[in-house]
């Protein structure tokens, strides 16, 4: 464990005393979250105040404050998931409040709010002393709280530092290998039958088409996804390919991508042959959807720094394209919504790294093969 040096400052020294009561005194244990830089979290789930924030970070204006409440709920909603906790009433001590904070503008049910920036007011602090009646008295500087103070300090520090060298390792760009190789595989599908002056007999062999799917030809479900009917419909396709495939493959790795975009497909085309069992159905657009819904999930674990872009890029894009695809003729919107939907259930079951559990993947497979389930037997036995 690498040591940090802590500067013993009447901030971080009543910081200190305060951390001793409640782990010595009131059985409060540390808890370790990512991204709590300069501040201590504390749960007692028998006390009335099951969390108890010591913030030593200056906040020196509303809009700090706010971003900081924001941030509370959002921890603090984890936290009850994880303790299956109806109610948390949380403590948030501030020892570095600016005066231009105004507490009583932003107040929230579950979280009580006390400023304090030395010893007399932890004893004038009529809240603090309702609460915790003894506080006062038994606040004291000890070398047993110092050491207590100084291990839970590095611990913090060291779970953040671990924290942002995975976030760097996932967010590190990386070569779109898989991306450039399907981007090749279907500009290659298209234009050497072109060559050859077979271009149209490529869709009728290779597309999803429901009754030859039926009649045993299930290597359609895949090979469609590799099948363009136009020039302008490969360029569309390969360019979407290209923007989302080559951030997601960064993000998740290549054998995951290429099991999301292999499910996506097959999805797609069987999805298609339920909904249009007579239609012929090419392109790589269903599976392209489903690289969408694995950037939906991938986001949203990752939404401290994807959030903005989810909800004002990815959101809004597959909400315009599958409403095109209803109000424009030739579109199969079927394909869309199930490689949509099974690209984010595969997400699920081949995980987020560092993020997901292994309950999580079982349960995201389990439910990928019962929907998978589901479209095989619409598919091919109704």
């Amino acid at each position: 464990m690498e040591e940090h040096v802590i500067d013993m400052n009447e901030k971080n020294t009543l910081a200190m005393k305060l951390l001793h009561y409640f782990i010595t005194e009131k059985g409060y244990t540390p808890i370790i979250l990512q991204g709590a830089e300069d501040e201590i979290w504390l749960e007692n789930l028998d006390e009335d105040y099951k969390v108890v924030r010591l913030v030593m970070r200056y906040i020196h204006n509303d809009e700090q404050y706010k971003f900081d409440i924001f941030k509370t709920n959002r921890i603090l909603r984890k936290i009850r998931k994880k303790t299956l906790s109806f109610k948390l009433n949380t403590l948030s001590i501030f020892l570095d409040l600016g005066g231009a904070v105004n507490l009583d503008e932003f107040k929230t049910d579950n979280i009580t709010v006390v400023e304090v920036r030395e010893d007399a007011d932890v004893k004038k602090n009529k809240l603090l002393k309702s609460i915790f009646p003894d506080l006062s008295r038994k606040l004291k500087f000890s070398e047993e709280g110092i050491e207590l103070f100084i291990k839970v300090t590095n611990d913090i520090n060291d779970h953040n530092k671990k924290d942002q060298e995975k976030v760097a390792d996932v967010f590190a760009p990386k070569k779109p290998v898989i991306t450039y190789a399907l981007i090749i595989i279907n500009i290659l599908v298209f234009f050497i039958p072109m060559l050859l002056g077979n271009s149209d007999t490529v869709s009728a062999y290779l597309g999803s088409y429901g009754p030859f799917v039926k009649m045993g030809e299930y290597y359609r479900l895949i090979t469609a996804a590799f099948v363009h009917a136009n020039i302008a419909h490969l360029l569309f396709n390969m360019y979407a390919l290209w923007i989302i495939g080559m951030q997601l493959e960064s993000f998740i790795g290549r054998w995951r991508f290429l099991v999301v975009y292999l499910f996506s497909a097959i999805c797609a085309s069987l999805l298609s042959v339920v909904v249009t069992p007579n239609a012929l159905s090419v392109g790589a657009s269903g599976a392209i959807f489903g690289l969408l819904g694995a950037l939906l999930y991938f986001g949203y674990h990752y939404r401290i720094y994807l959030g903005t872009v989810i909800k004002s890029q990815i959101i809004p894009l597959i909400i315009i394209n599958l409403l095109l695809g209803f109000m424009v003729p030739g579109i199969d919107n079927a394909a869309h919504i199930g490689g949509l939907i099974g690209g984010a259930l595969m997400m699920i079951g081949v995980g987020v790294k560092y993020k997901s559990s292994n309950f999580e993947k079982i349960n995201g497979l389990i439910v990928s093969l019962l929907f998978f389930g589901f479209l095989v037997y619409m598919a091919l036995f109704i």
